[in-house]
């Protein structure tokens, strides 16, 4: 699919907050980092080995025939910081057709892009056990091909898709401007040092500084959202510059109906900055730092909260001004980093935090003056959390994936409960049911698959483990661990029947 960089390349990318690539270090610092390195591990001389990050995955590997369904382990050229599904393309008899879109985060020797993948979703119960664990860490993945390019203007921080337009999709750079893109539309280009990038369809300003990582589509209406530097959450409409064509089911991929009238041959390409622009609708205060994600609430395209390095949670709502509606001072005790609305659930929200967890609001027990606790914490992670989601199969259910390279699956129904804490070791957090362990260093970003239940994609920020660009992972754990457990036993019993049937014949 791509040939891999030289390793020299990527050596020089190392940790930086939420996956991006740092500046370079001089020698001093390189040389007092060391120091450090070595005086600390002096000091654990004594203490006790604790597995290494190979022994770990290692252990891991062992495991994935039992803990999954199917696994397709994808190994990148280019780091990635975010990954979300696209529409389903074809439905067959053991596999659907899906796009995927992520991202090539690059040193600068070629240009960054946004890629929009096609990916082979293997259905459930189809792959079989000796198959799922037998992946090359080094190769790339026979189920994720690349489809198009895209030369995006700096680096790809976010992407979202449009909900009422599969075709469309908006990103997040180091910028004040959010970019729409209409994927189907948009030429195919090669990447290559010196190509001049592709022209968004449309440029949303209203950020007066760089908006790199708050980004959210609305599930109602087209209406996007966006948090930057600048402390301001802003909110547009893009319903004025999405044409009939471009809603119209019966039109073929690619066959024109973009958000914003095609260009003639030749036209495109340009600048991003020559691309057709629109203000916001709405630009709201109420932060005091940095705004680092942002969610619509999924019954309405007006109401929507935050959440930011001020460690407080945010809600809105458009049609009573651009003040707080409710402003919770204190939601962790550090930065947060995201948020997710409970889309089966309106009163419902998951933070995610640096200080380690994860956290779920009910709105109806948050005042205006900033009084508000969590109904749960929720402590699995020993790093900051980078991504929070609902799983779209389960109201319970939610993901979040953290800087200590673990996505944990939690049901939080299950906390509290007598089954669950007989069943679980003491040292287990309540509610955590699943660890997909596959990744070797942060998790940047998951999206759960709404087209195929229980199928997650997740990317990692691995390249000095991997040698490579990181680590794509798409993934959907044994239908016996999150099924009911009568289902499971009366499954169980069946199967028992049966080999005793096979037994007895002659």
């Amino acid at each position: 699919m791509e040939s891999p960089q030289p390793q020299q390349q990527q050596q020089q990318q190392g940790p930086k907050k939420r996956g991006r690539k740092p500046k370079p270090k001089d020698d001093k610092e390189q040389q007092q980092q060391q120091q450090q390195q070595s005086a600390g591990k002096m000091k654990e001389g004594k203490k006790a080995q604790q597995p290494s990050v190979d022994e770990k995955y290692t252990q891991w590997k062992s495991l994935v025939p039992v803990l999954y369904d199917w696994l397709a382990n994808h190994n990148l050229v280019w780091p990635s910081l975010s990954c979300r599904w696209g529409p389903q393309l074809e439905q067959a008899t053991y596999k659907n057709r899906q796009r995927l879109y992520l991202s090539e985060q690059t040193d600068g020797s070629v240009p960054n892009t946004l890629v929009i993948a096609n990916c082979e979703v293997v259905k459930p119960r189809v792959a079989a056990a000796e198959h799922i664990s037998q992946f090359n860490e080094e190769a790339r993945s026979p189920f994720v091909k690349k489809y198009k390019t895209i030369i995006h203007p700096g680096e790809v921080n976010r992407i979202r898709e449009l909900p009422q337009n599969s075709k469309i999709v908006a990103t997040h750079t180091d910028s004040p401007d959010v970019l729409i893109w209409d994927v189907e539309a948009q030429p195919n280009r090669h990447a290559v040092l010196g190509a001049t990038h592709s022209r968004p369809d449309l440029i949303l300003t209203g950020h007066q500084d760089n908006a790199e990582f708050a980004l959210a589509m609305c599930p109602t209406e087209p209406y996007v959202l966006s948090g930057g530097k600048d402390k301001t959450v802003v909110l547009w409409s893009i319903q004025d510059h999405i044409t009939t064509t471009a809603t119209d089911p019966t039109k073929s991929p690619g066959s024109g109906g973009s958000i914003i009238k095609q260009n003639k041959p030749g036209e495109g390409n340009d600048k991003a900055a020559d691309g057709p622009s629109v203000g916001p609708r709405g630009i709201f205060c109420g932060h005091e730092e940095t705004v680092e994600d942002v969610t619509f609430c999924p019954s309405s395209a007006l109401e929507f909260c935050s959440v930011g390095d001020d460690s407080c949670l945010i809600l809105w709502d458009a049609r009573v001004g651009t003040s707080p509606t409710v402003k919770v001072e204190k939601a962790h005790n550090a930065d947060l980093h995201c948020v997710d609305w409970n889309p089966h659930d309106d009163n419902l929200i998951l933070t995610g935090s640096a200080d380690n967890t994860v956290r779920m609001f009910d709105r109806r027990n948050l005042t205006s003056n900033g009084v508000g606790s969590p109904i749960y914490k929720f402590d699995g992670h020993n790093a900051a959390v980078l991504c929070v989601q609902w799983s779209p199969d389960k109201s319970s259910v939610f993901g979040s994936s953290a800087e200590d390279g673990l996505l944990n699956i939690w049901d939080y129904d299950k906390v509290g409960k007598k089954v669950e804490r007989a069943s679980r070791s003491p040292s287990t957090p309540a509610g955590l049911f699943f660890q997909h362990a596959g990744h070797r260093d942060k998790v940047v970003d998951f999206h759960w698959n709404a087209s195929d239940a229980w199928t997650v994609v997740s990317v990692s920020d691995d390249c000095d483990t991997t040698g490579g660009g990181g680590t794509l992972q798409i993934w959907r754990m044994s239908d016996l661990i999150y099924r009911p457990e009568e289902e499971v036993l009366a499954e169980l019993e069946k199967f028992k029947a049966h080999v005793i049937s096979c037994a007895s014949k002659p």
